[in-house]
């Protein structure tokens, strides 16, 4: 081990090198308890700190040893520190036993954070240059001056810097990085044990700024033990909010989320100080098993604030409110935890953590808040800043001007942001483009069972956009599960006590590890009549009758139009008052709702757009993979986004757009695709335009790929939380787009007049807005020192502030060369040393008088302040102090007059995420290998009906994964010939049968996506594509149970297609796979038929339908409206082999070929052969059972009056009606009158089931 010398004397005054003495004994007693008292030890320690090792203390012991030798075990015990007098207890390293000073608060930070200023800072990484980045000896440690002097040591200079241990990920350079100086630093991570640090027990009495310490009983420095059965891993589940104690209130936020108390130890400090946290209960008293417990709060009784430090009350003063919160809590430099939010650093982040007098600790620089916040937030943790809201300047002006008591005269500090997962605003903490939302749901139910009605609001908090809905749902939540899988949201707020089970349960299953918020009916989740109140009083909106409120139209009319709407929907204006409640708690309803971005969203327009429900857009994976859905909901979030980069979706081949606003834009492009065929039109006409003219496409999108997040950056300003170089970031921009839109507009006559004209006369025009700002303020003094500096003689208080400047930086030039006539030293100058500038280096062969006070020195000179100087310093410090407070005031003033063109602002930014989206349609559309078609809409026939046909068509996203050997298919549905129209007679839907894998999944999946991406404009990987657009897609594709709606696997499937018989109309499209599969084989084979029978003989609607029942094809052989297709392969029945060949041709294929694909998949040959065997005898007796029942397509019934069926009736009923779920049941339930048999109802559902099962039974 190197020895360490100690640091040259040269530069420190004799108290500072008096404190370094003592702290460095301070540090080698630690280490002595440490590691012992043998000779080795203690020769290694005193090496290790530069001191010339000394014999160590032989003492006489009975045994005849000496002490140093003795082993642990017979050393004579220690006397207890309450028997030691105080002295000698300091002497020996003891703790006293209580500081009555307020400044023990600084004395423990200066413990926790202070560095040993006899180390040596580690080696750092090469420079780029290849040599040692050249670093300074650490300096002493003194008081900040932003900082008060209850609060924490900081470094004399700022060019004192702590050495990065790494960067962080999310930093591109070490200025936002997590700075630490050796190993007590407070974000020093547990690698190795500490060499030397300043620990709570150690005599801080040299460097405390008030009095020594009193010794009293009850230390409050004695040790305190972190209870072993903290855990701080955040519960997400929803199944947890859902104890039975909770009465069906629904999720809520929890304590989880922080660390739990263990109950106090024998060894703990004080435990009934700390009592309160072991039996938590919120600010109502109440335990967390009560129903109404709010763990937002918490209790602490009146004895507990009486024994507080000042910066104790200060603290949970604030965490009290916010228990349920992370509180980065700003000292000087850093932002500190305490106790539970400690233990959350600690454990969740390997955090050091440390003891502060009564309170556990850990801390990060404020240069690294962003990304230690962005750690919490993507764990799920709520995150609350308090930042100190004066500084030591203002801090001494207000004691001296007013008469506080005691525990005011600390630094003031105030809460002046809370971040969430769904309600980050701040572009460093966001790392995804997409839209993140958090939305508030308000539930209706009804007294009678009837379906539930929702009203909904989301809001976008990174571009301040709200979208309100309300919708009657049916008894599935399909509405509801549409909008979640659309919108995806990170947060939810609901009304506690107010949210049904089976909404519970669809939110748990829908959403990955959201955050949720229950707010208290009435006083948090507001209905009507107090969010209409609260928007009034809020002054949101500029009215002048709002802030009387004599005349509600008055009030309101500068409300947004989609706002003042709602006010005819009680449940979407509770939905927004419960959004903006919580958007109060967490101070950003001010900056969000005074946008006035309010827009209606409907989830399934039905109207404008192609309508998918949430179970097609899951089955056809448009935005995630089944594996990435299965991933997400376990909680494997980052497995899920590293599947996501590899497999592909809709959404990732689609998704060229390269700003971040053109991203979101084609997301809801993707789930709202056209429907109306002049649309559809014109978005084809500028893809093939624009295919045509790659020079206008390219320019197009070079451009806009330099394009900040303007739509988020917009949004900043107006809330006025921006930067000044933000501000200009956002100025060159909105000039990006405006030459942008110049030179599109020179290049439009070559092309046909179309969208793209149209976005060109749309696009604002910002040359006014843009030369204002142009030349307001000097952009190069902005970009450099972050300042708005406005031109001479447009601000009056910045002149005068200006020329008060210039005067006091002549008084020091004068001063300075008066000082050189003085002292007889023309090489006089001043000399800045971070916060002590204007310091006067003096070569040490001159002599100075007595009044020059001597604040560092080097080898050749010392620098001195005189009294001259001080008082100069004095008057500059508050010459800065209010220069600041000008450059702030005209700083807002800019941004209010930027904010001034809001919607200019935002229509232009729309108008470039349109033209990005177009741009990336056509980098989309040709990227497919050929053939590669632009879609032909054909009309819909006379009875509204339409055609589907398809060419050589491919998956789009297997063919991007699986490479070149993809077997294309045709696709024919609705028309009679090759290229005739729709047509009544032509088969509109197709029944397929195949073997197991042979790739009729694939076929129906490819099929959908082939309408989507048409429909949204762009072209379809295909040799050609001829379609009538549908207005609605459905899929029933796999076979899964959903356990957590508690749904069987045929739950489920009867589910989906129930909603399918419900919505479906003849102008859409309907896949459905293997229908049937989740029951018996009789019961399975009935739905089937009877829902493939509705569907091609009474609603008409395009479809395919794929099945294993090969009854089916005997069935509907004959049925005009149905053509029998299957998936080609080849059998090798001696090697029990089957080729599949993946073509789609006509007919029927006789076969599954399970037993086959058994024994392709590794089944064992002798369960093969008995599997085959099985099979065999059950097909015979089911042709042997069906013989003697069967006539022609028909089968007689009859009844007796127990209901029991026979065969042998006079009337046939058809198969095709039997097999009809709906005609059985009337013909069942009705008599010849058509009137209801009414008592008689049970007995025919019997009869219903049972002739159902039977018949297809036998058939």
């Amino acid at each position: 081990m190197q020895p360490i010398p100690n640091p040259p004397s040269s530069p420190l005054t004799p108290s500072q090198k008096a404190r370094m003495e003592q702290n460095r004994l301070r540090a080698l007693k630690k280490l002595q308890e440490k590691q012992g008292n043998s000779p080795s030890s203690q020769r290694t320690l005193m090496s290790f700190f530069g001191q010339k090792p000394t014999p160590p203390p032989v003492t006489a012991h009975p045994a005849g040893m000496a002490k140093s030798t003795l082993p642990a075990s017979t050393t004579a015990p220690a006397t207890p520190p309450a028997q030691i007098p105080t002295a000698k207890r300091r002497a020996a390293g003891s703790p006293p036993a209580q500081c009555t000073s307020a400044a023990t608060d600084d004395d423990d930070h200066a413990a926790s954070l202070l560095r040993t200023p006899s180390k040596r800072l580690r080696p750092t990484p090469a420079a780029s240059n290849g040599r040692p980045s050249a670093r300074r000896t650490a300096r002493p440690m003194i008081f900040d001056s932003d900082s008060d002097t209850n609060d924490e040591p900081e470094r004399a200079s700022d060019r004192d810097e702590f050495i990065p241990e790494r960067n962080p990920p999310s930093s591109p350079s070490g200025s936002d990085a997590p700075f630490l100086g050796d190993e007590d630093s407070p974000i020093r991570r547990n690698r190795r044990t500490p060499r030397a640090t300043l620990a709570i027990g150690d005599d801080l009495s040299d460097t405390a700024p008030s009095g020594p310490a009193t010794p009293t009983a009850g230390s409050r420095y004695s040790s305190f033990t972190a209870p072993q059965s903290v855990t701080a891993t955040p519960r997400r589940n929803l199944s947890s909010f859902m104890s039975p104690a909770a009465k069906n209130t629904g999720p809520r936020s929890s304590t989880a989320m922080l660390p739990n108390f263990a109950s106090p130890k024998p060894g703990d400090k004080n435990p009934e100080r700390f009592a309160w946290l072991v039996d938590v209960r919120d600010a109502d008293r109440r335990p967390p098993t009560d129903p109404d417990y709010d763990p937002r709060t918490l209790y602490i009784p009146p004895a507990a604030w009486a024994k507080f430090t000042p910066f104790e009350r200060q603290f949970w003063e604030i965490k009290a409110k916010y228990f349920d919160t992370v509180v980065f809590f700003k000292k000087g430099k850093f932002y500190e935890l305490y106790e539970n939010d400690a233990d959350v650093g600690h454990q969740q982040f390997d955090l050091k953590l440390t003891d502060r007098v009564n309170m556990r600790m850990v801390g990060v620089p404020e240069s690294s808040f962003e990304f230690w916040a962005a750690q919490f937030v993507a764990k799920g943790y709520k995150i609350a800043k308090v930042d100190q809201v004066e500084t030591a300047l203002g801090k001494s002006m207000r004691e001296k001007t007013a008469k506080t008591p005691k525990e005011d005269k600390i630094i003031r500090r105030e809460l002046t942001s809370i971040l969430t997962a769904g309600t980050l605003v701040d572009g460093a903490m966001l790392h995804d483009t997409m839209a993140t939302y958090c939305f508030s749901v308000k539930e209706v139910l009804r007294a009678d069972h009837q379906p539930p009605y929702f009203g909904l609001c989301f809001v976008d908090t990174a571009t301040g956009q709200f979208q309100l809905c309300g919708f009657q749902d049916d008894t599935n939540r399909t509405m509801l599960e549409t909008l979640l899988i659309q919108m995806q949201p990170k947060e939810v707020v609901f009304e506690r006590g107010h949210l049904s089970r089976a909404t519970q349960r669809l939110l748990k299953n829908l959403l990955h590890a959201p955050i949720w918020n229950g707010l208290a009916p009435d006083r948090e989740f507001w209905d009507r009549a107090s969010t209409e109140r609260e928007l009034l009083r809020g002054g949101y909106f500029s009215s002048p009758a709002a802030a009387t409120g004599d005349d509600d139209d008055a009030a309101t009319a500068g409300w947004p139009a989609v706002l003042r709407e709602a006010r005819e929907d009680p449940a979407v204006l509770s939905a927004v008052g419960g959004l903006i409640s919580y958007l109060r708690s967490l101070k950003l309803d001010k900056e969000l709702v005074s946008l006035g971005n309010f827009t209606r969203y409907q989830p399934m327009c039905q109207a404008s757009s192609l309508i998918m429900d949430g179970p097609t857009m899951a089955n056809l994976e448009l935005f995630q993979t089944s594996e990435e859905n299965a991933l997400a909901f376990l909680g494997q979030t980052d497995a899920a986004q590293a599947k996501g980069s590899v497999d592909g979706t809709l959404f990732q081949l689609l998704n060229r757009c390269v700003s971040p606003f053109g991203k979101r834009l084609f997301r809801q492009w993707l789930c709202h695709p056209l429907r109306d065929p002049v649309r559809i039109n014109e978005r084809l006409d500028t893809v093939e335009d624009l295919t045509e003219y790659p020079l206008i496409r390219d320019r197009l999108r070079g451009r806009l790929a330099g394009l900040p997040d303007l739509e988020r950056l917009i949004s900043r300003v107006h809330s006025g939380t921006c930067r000044v170089r933000d501000l200009l970031v956002v100025l060159k921009g909105f000039n990006d787009i405006q030459e942008m839109i110049i030179d599109l507009r020179s290049q439009i006559p070559q092309i046909r007049p179309g969208r793209l004209a149209t976005l060109c006369a749309q696009c604002p025009d910002l040359t006014v807005p843009l030369d204002f700002f142009a030349t307001a303020f000097d952009h190069t003094i902005a970009e450099k020192d972050g300042n708005v500096v406005p031109a001479s003689g447009v601000e009056p208080a910045c002149d005068q502030v200006n020329a008060q400047m210039a005067d006091l930086e002549a008084r020091f030039a004068a001063y300075l060369k008066e000082q050189r006539t003085a002292l007889r030293c023309p090489k006089l100058e001043y000399k800045d040393i971070g916060k002590e500038v204007y310091q006067l280096d003096v070569p040490k062969a001159v002599k100075v008088p007595a009044t020059y006070m001597k604040l560092s020195a080097t080898k050749a000179s010392n620098r001195y302040w005189t009294p001259t100087l001080q008082q100069l310093v004095k008057e500059l410090n508050e010459l800065l102090e209010t220069r600041s407070a000008v450059f702030r005031d005209i700083e807002r003033r800019m941004y209010q007059r930027f904010d001034e063109h809001y919607d200019l602002w935002l229509a232009a930014v729309r108008t470039a995420a349109e033209l990005d989206c177009l741009v990336g349609l056509t980098e989309a559309s040709g990227s497919f290998a050929d053939p590669v078609c632009r879609p032909e809409l054909v009309p819909a026939g006379p009875d509204g009906r339409g055609i589907l046909d398809l060419a050589e068509l491919r998956h789009p996203c297997i063919r991007e994964t699986a490479g070149s050997d993809f077997i294309p298919n045709d696709t024919v549905l609705g028309r009679a010939e090759p290229e005739g129209a729709a047509s009544d007679v032509a088969p509109r839907m197709i029944l397929l049968t195949g073997p197991n894998a042979g790739g009729k999944s694939t076929l129906l999946r490819q099929t959908c996506l082939a309408v989507i991406m048409a429909q949204l404009g762009c072209f379809v990987p295909a040799r050609h594509c001829r379609f009538t657009p549908v207005d609605r897609i459905f899929t029933r594709i796999g076979a899964h149970d959903d356990i957590l709606r508690g749904q069987s696997t045929f739950m489920v499937e009867l589910s989906e297609t129930s909603t399918i018989l419900r919505e479906a109309t003849p102008r859409s499209l309907v896949i459905l796979d293997e229908l049937g599969r989740g029951t018996s084989t009789f019961d399975g084979y009935a739905v089937a038929y009877s829902v493939l029978h509705h569907l091609a003989t009474r609603l008409g609607c395009l479809g395919l339908f794929s099945t294993h029942y090969h009854a089916l094809t005997r069935e509907f052989a004959e049925h005009p409206q149905v053509r029998l297709m299957h998936m080609d392969c080849h059998v090798d029945p001696d090697q029990r082999q089957v080729t599949f060949l993946y073509k789609l041709v006509p007919g029927v294929c006789p076969k599954s070929y399970g037993m086959n694909v058994a024994n392709m998949a590794g089944i064992p040959d002798d369960v093969v052969d008995r599997a085959e065997r099985v099979a065999e005898e059950f097909e015979s007796t089911q042709k042997l059972r069906a013989l003697p029942t069967a006539k022609s397509n028909s089968v007689a019934l009859k009844m007796d009056e127990a209901g029991v069926p026979h065969h042998h009736h006079a009337a046939e009923v058809p198969m095709h009606a039997q097999a009809d779920f709906k005609f059985l049941w009337q013909w069942a339930t009705q008599d010849n009158h058509g009137e209801a048999a009414g008592t008689d109802s049970l007995a025919a559902a019997r009869i219903v089931a049972r002739q159902w099962t039977d018949l297809a039974g036998r058939t």
